[in-house]
Formats: structure tokens, C-alpha cells, sequence
């Protein structure tokens, strides 16, 4: 399929799928709803354990919701990868192991990626330079203290090595999970496709894919749904200024949109399938 029919298949699936739609946009706002309640309750245990019990309790709860929801996603890419319009029955018991599936390639493709930038700030001494900040700072305290010498003054010799290095570890960050996160996508399809967490744990042929899709293919298709995505959101920032109560309308529009994605995704896959 070439992009523009992706596109306008992907577009309009979740309006096929309302029941499937309705049940995600449902899940989606329990998981936040507990992980809110989880988080904040938590923060409270400090001085209350019971407090600390509970958060906890919640957080667990929008974690087993966070599994359907993956689930969810995944089948919305098998759904394209096999050129399905429609979404099997939805069965709550049947979660499980896909959603874990998708928690574990997410988790991967972000250690490994972060555990990358983390030596290239080594490489680039960002955190030397930092120390080296801090020394100056403690150095010249006295006089800082002391007026005869500003914080500025302390830190302005080690500032600019700090902004180059942060400036080639930021670059290069970008970069890196730019590229893991086509790695994820393909991962994620052939999860959808095979059912193997193995599988789509093989970086190796998560880069054939990609190869065989074409680079190209996959940036145009990624930049339209960033377009999109874009103007979507821009358009509905201006009328919810004016019309704050409809801004309920995201309960729908959020995952609405995340289908979308997880469509086009699949129909890319399936030129390779």
C-alpha cells in the first residue's frame, strides 16, 4: 500500500470499531485515573503507611489495566499486518501475555537506547564537567560569600565545555532513540505478527524489516502521522479555549488517535508479509 491509501484506511478504522474504541478510550481513563490516585496516595504513605498500602493497591490495578490496553494496541497492528477492517472479539481473559509482551519490548528499547546516551555523556565528560561546576562553585564560596566574588564568575570557565557536551549528548540522544523507536515499531508489528516476544526482541530482524520496508517509507509515513497528529491537536487547542467543556471530547479524540497510529503501522508491515 502506498502512503496516502495507509493513511485514509488507518483513519477511518477506529470509527468501524466503536465498540473496541469505546472499551479502550474506557481503560485508558481508569489507568490514569488509578495511576494518579496511585501516585498521589504513595505520596502520602510517607507519613501514613496505610496511605503507602493503598497507592500501591492502585498502581496495581493500572498496571493490570495498562496490560489490556497493550493488548489492545498490539491487535490493532495485527489487525493491519493481516488487512482484518475489523477487531476479533474482545476477550478480557486473553490479555495477558501479548500485553506483558509489549510492556517488555517498551522497557527494552528504552534501557537500551538510554544505557547508549548515558556512555556517550561519559565519552563527551558531561559529568565531568559538571563536578568541575561544582568545584569552582566550592572554591570561590568564600568569596562569593564574602561579595568580592559572583556565582557567575565561578561557574563562567566551565560553562561552555558543559554546553558543548550537553549539546553532542542531546544531539546524539535524539538520534539514538529516534532510531530505537523504528526498532520498537518494528518489534511491535512482528509481536503482532508472529506472537513471539523472541522474535520481536531480534534487533537483527527488526533492522531486515526495516530494510525491506524501505527507511525512506517509513520516515514519509512516520512524518505524516506526525503532520497529522499535529494539526489535530492544534485545531482542537483553539476550540477547547473557547469551548472548555469540550475538551471531554479527548476522552474519545486520545485514543482515537493512538489506533490510528497503531493501524498505520500495521498496514505498513503487511508489505512485507
Amino acid at each position: 500500500m502506498d502512503i496516502t491509501e495507509i493513511i485514509k484506511n488507518a483513519f477511518i478504522f477506529p470509527s468501524r470499531n466503536l465498540e473496541t474504541l469505546s472499551i479502550y478510550a474506557v481503560l485508558l481513563l481508569l489507568s490514569g485515573a488509578f495511576t494518579f490516585e496511585g501516585v498521589t496516595t504513595a505520596i502520602f504513605g510517607i507519613f501514613d503507611i496505610w496511605n503507602l498500602v493503598i497507592g500501591g493497591i492502585y498502581l496495581l490495578i493500572a498496571f493490570i489495566i495498562g496490560i489490556i490496553t497493550r493488548r489492545i494496541s498490539i491487535q490493532c497492528i495485527k489487525t493491519g499486518v493481516e488487512m482484518e477492517d475489523y477487531f476479533p472479539d474482545f476477550k478480557w481473559w486473553d490479555s495477558w501475555s501479548t500485553g506483558l509482551s509489549k510492556i517488555v519490548i517498551t522497557i527494552f528499547y528504552f534501557i537500551v537506547p538510554a544505557l547508549v546516551v548515558v556512555f556517550l555523556a561519559l565519552i563527551t565528560n558531561v559529568f565531568g564537567n559538571i563536578l568541575d561546576i561544582g568545584q569552582a562553585i566550592v572554591l570561590q564560596a568564600p568569596s562569593i560569600l564574602n561579595g568580592d566574588y559572583t556565582l557567575v564568575d565561578a561557574i563562567s570557565n566551565s560553562t561552555f565545555p558543559l554546553f558543548v557536551s550537553l549539546a553532542i549528548t542531546f544531539s546524539g540522544a535524539m538520534i539514538i532513540f529516534l532510531v530505537f523507536s523504528f526498532f520498537q515499531s518494528m518489534s511491535e508489528a512482528r509481536l503482532a505478527h508472529t506472537g513471539s516476544l523472541k522474535k520481536a526482541l531480534n534487533l537483527y530482524g527488526a533492522a531486515k524489516d526495516i530494510k525491506r520496508i524501505g527507511i525512506g517509507k517509513l520516515l514519509l509515513l512516520s512524518l505524516f502521522i506526525f503532520v497529522i497528529v499535529t494539526i489535530i491537536q492544534i485545531v482542537l487547542t483553539i476550540i477547547f479555549d473557547h469551548l472548555i467543556v469540550l475538551s471531554i471530547l479527548n476522552i474519545v479524540i486520545v485514543p482515537y488517535i493512538a489506533l490510528f497510529t497503531y493501524r498505520s503501522l500495521g498496514l505498513l508491515y503487511s508489505d512485507i508479509v
